[in-house]
């Protein structure tokens, strides 16, 4: 059997060369009333349904969920989406997903979590009514190692929309004043840091989101997987905090600090957004669906001037300070709502006509939908996707990652010391694998 680690790595660099790239929270700029009109031809229902769908805001994620909503509120069928951020959704999922019933029928989901709410029976299996819907949704020109990144043990529970990676943003123009390039690595986004504060214009020049409810686990994983490690040695089933890398992802993250607001550990996707929008930052690092935001004029006045690379290797080498998810539908097991009904309208959301209409805010899951030209980080994003550490689809990841979190961010401020903090770490996910040995 290959080892998983070497098969999520081929992965990453499998989708990097099937899909010529453009391109997590509220903060859209992607308004409803640009949704696309696609075919939704679901059957009309013998009594009215409301159908409860739930999906964070973002430029990446509203235009799939607007289409959908708009196309499929026919025929005695209603479709509900309330806004909602990206921590919010997470909240609200594992509530309607606790109970023999719910009150959501359709959930965004990622391939972070789709590992541990698969091996709870949480999410209903999807290969029958793909199989069932292929021809008419043309479903088997979605990627097919998307499809993999939201399976487990060998079978579907999402149906792919779009993948997300990060970027690096930057103000060219004021890289170009001090001679610099754009940072391949932190050692050298310290140096430009130094420089640009120097300058004396911007104080804080590096913009990451790093939100300890939610950002900041993500944030370490990165590093941590820039490093070559993974939370977990999955052959031993052991942790892997102890490692020398898990304190150096630490100790990098925590080297960026005097280069970024003091108030860093509130700040969301969005929320660095914004800092680059108004100038007071001038290298940000985020999500590629945040990125088109930055390239509309509307948006800021530095849109022009806003260009795009990968992110920078945490101490060089190949595997960037980088997160690879994919994004999907998926339909919970407790629904009370025809389940082929509900994948119909998924379907349709992530349809050929709907898929195209999604560019260049978002990274669409099928084949051939984007060229490299489609957007002006499209080129940043395909370098970036082949580059992005492993993924772990295991069903205790998600766990370890949200019950370290406070832990990440007690380290990161400075609370904590690495060594304390890495000794907690492996304590926490110790107790969790523990549940998962045969």
């Amino acid at each position: 059997m290959p080892n998983p680690t070497t098969v999520l790595r081929a992965t990453a660099v499998a989708l990097a060369v099937a899909l010529a790239v453009t391109a997590c929270g509220a903060g859209s700029r992607t308004a409803a009333q640009s949704a696309t009109q696609v075919a939704c031809d679901i059957p009309a229902p013998p009594q009215p349904v409301t159908v409860n769908v739930l999906a964070y805001n973002s430029s990446a994620i509203d235009p799939f969920t607007n289409t959908m909503v708009k196309s499929c509120t026919k025929s005695g069928v209603t479709l509900n989406h309330e806004p909602i951020d990206f921590g919010g959704q997470v909240q609200k999922t594992t509530a309607t997903l606790a109970g023999d019933s719910g009150t959501y029928d359709i959930v965004e989901t990622y391939s972070y979590v789709v590992p541990q709410y698969a091996s709870q029976q949480k999410l209903q299996p999807l290969d029958d009514l793909v199989a069932e819907f292929d021809q008419e949704y043309a479903l088997s020109d979605i990627n097919a190692d998307m499809r993999k990144a939201l399976s487990y043990d060998g079978k579907l529970y999402g149906l792919p929309m779009q993948a997300q990676m990060y970027v690096m943003a930057y103000r060219k123009d004021v890289l170009d004043a001090l001679g610099v390039a754009p940072p391949t690595t932190f050692a050298e986004l310290r140096d430009v840091a130094a420089k640009i504060q120097q300058a004396g214009e911007i104080e804080y020049p590096v913009a990451l989101p790093l939100l300890a409810s939610a950002d900041i686990s993500t944030a370490y994983d990165a590093a941590l997987g820039s490093l070559g490690v993974d939370y977990v040695d999955a052959t031993a089933m052991r942790p892997n905090f102890d490692r020398p890398e898990a304190a150096k992802a630490f100790e990098e993250l925590r080297s960026l600090l005097p280069f970024m607001d003091p108030e860093v550990t509130t700040f969301d996707q969005p929320r660095v957004q914004q800092q680059m929008y108004n100038g007071s930052a001038a290298i940000a690092i985020m999500f590629s669906g945040r990125m088109n935001d930055l390239s509309q004029p509307t948006n800021s006045r530095f849109a022009t001037q806003f260009a795009f690379a990968p992110p920078p290797s945490v101490a060089g080498g190949d595997t960037l300070y980088n997160v690879l998810s994919v994004d999907g539908w998926s339909i919970p097991t407790n629904t009370k709502v025809d389940k082929a009904l509900l994948f119909e309208m998924i379907a349709s959301a992530v349809s050929v006509d709907a898929s195209r209409a999604s560019v260049p805010a978002a990274f669409p899951a099928r084949e051939g939908i984007v060229t490299p030209e489609s957007s002006p980080y499209a080129a940043a994003a395909q370098q970036s996707i082949g580059k992005a550490p492993p993924a772990e689809p295991y069903p205790w990841t998600a766990r370890i990652g949200n019950d370290t979190r406070s832990v990440v961010a007690d380290v990161i401020t400075g609370a904590v010391p690495v060594a304390e903090g890495t000794a907690r770490m492996q304590e926490i996910a110790t107790e969790i694998l523990a549940e998962y040995q045969p």
